[in-house]
């Protein structure tokens, strides 16, 4: 986050249940836990932020 601050005009968290963690992006979504098996690594969303 401390990277983004600048940049980021808006984060939305919204709460969920099941061990989701889906991360999107102008409203496509980039990442999910539930079909990886793990939370991302900050190399795979920072390409879709710039």
């Amino acid at each position: 986050m401390t990277q983004l601050k600048t940049g980021l005009t808006r984060l939305v968290l919204i709460p969920s249940d099941g061990g989701r963690f889906e991360v999107s992006v102008n409203g496509k979504q980039i990442y999910s836990k539930l079909q990886s098996g793990r939370f991302p690594e900050y190399s795979e969303i920072e390409k879709y932020l710039k």
